[in-house]
């Protein structure tokens, strides 16, 4: 009943208001954006909805444009400014994805919603978390954020798919509010946390992916015995 009415309620009801309450603190940021970086200053990105439907995800803008001689972007640690760092640290940069929560691409808690251009890199078993909508946050965000590896974050997710309950999410999104003020775990992409997913699959050998395959297959059904 939660699951499949509730929660959607629930994240309706609260993204509005939310969305009412921070509305005034989110335009100041957008000009700040605006006079640092310049436009866009919402950065948009498809990423992976339920089912494996793609959504647009929007997030405020913390780089800026910068390009090497050859016209290829430079890495994130250079082109992140000082307002930038300050937004990344504090997770101000979520807050436009309110609207995506309104609108039904995601949730407040769920597995984090991920780019698209990953999808055919998930196996069988890890494709499962496509099942329940994305989330701003997720037991992944308040057990190692950005530090964790791509397989221990997905075990987590696999783990809230089979157990989504009010009182679970109440929980990780006051433990989201800890790990955001403690800003725990907080790394800049590729440099102090892991390799884009579809880049760190993409150098596994074929017997590696089938031994993650068969592992996640083997932790499932232990699971299933002790839930039984």
């Amino acid at each position: 009943m939660y699951a499949k009415y509730i929660k959607r309620i629930m994240d309706i009801v609260l993204s509005f208001i939310s969305l009412l309450i921070l509305s005034v603190p989110l335009l100041l940021l957008m000009l700040l954006i605006k006079i640092s970086m310049g436009s866009p200053v919402i950065f948009c990105q498809e990423r992976i909805g339920k089912d494996e439907k793609p959504f647009r995800m929007y997030k405020l803008r913390s780089m800026k444009t910068a390009f090497d001689e050859y016209g290829v972007p430079l890495p994130d640690e250079r082109r992140l400014t000082s307002l930038g760092k300050i937004i990344r640290k504090t997770s101000v940069d979520e807050l436009p994805s309110l609207v995506n929560i309104l609108k039904g691409d995601m949730s407040f808690v769920g597995p984090r919603p991920l780019p698209m251009n990953y999808l055919p890199w998930f196996t069988d078993e890890e494709r499962i978390r496509h099942t329940v909508r994305g989330g701003l946050t997720g037991l992944a965000q308040i057990h190692g954020r950005n530090s964790a590896s791509w397989e221990e974050r997905f075990q987590y997710d696999r783990e809230y798919v089979d157990n989504i309950t009010l009182m679970k999410d109440l929980s990780i999104i006051l433990d989201t509010v800890k790990v955001v003020f403690q800003r725990k775990n907080i790394g800049l992409r590729g440099v102090d946390t892991p390799v884009d997913f579809h880049v760190y699959r993409s150098c596994l050998t074929e017997r590696e992916l089938v031994a993650i395959e068969k592992k996640k297959k083997v932790n499932g059904n232990a699971k299933e015995i002790v839930n039984a």
